[in-house]
């Protein structure tokens, strides 16, 4: 297959195209490297059978495609919260130029979506049947509701026009290559254990999350591009639900650290609850996250602490990014 890959350069879309890669296909890895990095993809360069380009998907691009993998889109509150304009057009009119890239050359489509779709759910754990508990104007919406409108986008291009579509709600991932300053909790609390700062906790740490490597969130995108006549949502997570103090606890035991926690006001909007329930993804796809979360943050520390050691998480980290105004 040729696949095309949007947000290649990223965390997530990185893993993918290495995992593309080792199946076989041509991929074509597209990044406007707003939140994505080369140094994510620079090994992947000298293969062939890869192609990278610098392209920002809210504007049309036309490519001889079979398959296209729909990642583009700033994934953590630091980065999609600088630009709220850009994140949600980004979700909706990148979407529908990917979408239609899909329905010209006839290419199934699958879109990475999120459990931020239930927002603060009144549903625990979270089936897809559930609609979600979403504030619609809140500091979380342009990510939130961008990705519902991209949903629904989805499903309106399936039905109206037959487009071969797949929808993922992908939830709280983690592992190699998560930018060390993206605000995410994972990346936060192992880079400040490791350097012996305050781990930060918002409101009293009961929130939990339910936290997934990244091997085993690819595995389930695969599957679900892979699989015959199913077009989603799927969930795709872990089930097993942690509270952010129990992870706080956890980082700092496997970093041998002498880190303090710190109490913070909770943010806004910032749900206290979030669990997938993926009886679907073990029907339908067989999937269900192989990883514990010891084993995956024992290798994302290793990650780290290279990445420290070598003076790389300075250089490779993401200030306020200089982007044009939507």
């Amino acid at each position: 297959m040729r696949t095309l890959v949007t947000g290649g350069a990223g965390f997530l879309g990185s893993h993918l195209c290495e995992r593309l890669l080792d199946d076989g296909h041509e991929v074509i890895c597209l990044d406007n490297f707003y939140s994505g990095r080369r140094s994510n993809v620079i090994h992947l360069v000298a293969n062939p059978r890869f192609e990278l380009m610098r392209h920002d998907i809210v504007e049309p691009i036309l490519l001889e495609v079979d398959r296209i993998f729909h990642l583009a889109c700033p994934a953590s509150p630091i980065h999609y919260q600088y630009n709220p304009v850009k994140t949600i057009k980004t979700s909706v009119m990148g979407t529908i130029n990917m979408l239609g890239l899909a329905k010209r050359v006839r290419a199934r489509i699958l879109l990475s979506s999120t459990s931020e779709v239930y927002g603060d759910p009144l549903v625990h754990p979270q089936p897809e049947s559930y609609w979600g508990n979403v504030n619609p104007i809140g500091v979380r919406s342009c990510y939130d509701e961008g990705k519902r409108v991209a949903e629904c986008l989805m499903m309106d291009y399936h039905r109206q026009n037959r487009v071969a579509i797949r929808i993922v709600r992908i939830f709280n991932t983690y592992g190699p290559r998560m930018a060390a300053d993206d605000g995410r909790v994972i990346s936060s609390f192992c880079v400040a254990a490791l350097k012996g700062e305050p781990l930060d906790v918002y409101g009293d740490g009961s929130q939990t999350r339910s936290f997934a490597y990244v091997s085993d969130i690819i595995e389930g995108l695969v599957r679900m591009m892979d699989a015959p006549e199913i077009t989603g949502p799927i969930n795709v997570g872990n089930p097993v639900e942690v509270s952010i103090l129990e992870l706080a606890r956890l980082v700092m035991e496997l970093a041998q650290s002498s880190s303090a926690i710190v109490f913070k006001q909770a943010r806004p909007d910032d749900p206290m609850r979030r669990q997938p329930d993926i009886t679907a993804a073990r029907r339908l796809l067989g999937w269900e996250p192989r990883t514990p979360l010891r084993e995956g943050l024992a290798r994302t520390f290793d990650y780290f602490r290279a990445e420290l050691a070598g003076g790389q998480a300075a250089a490779g980290a993401h200030p306020a990014p200089a982007y044009r105004p939507a």
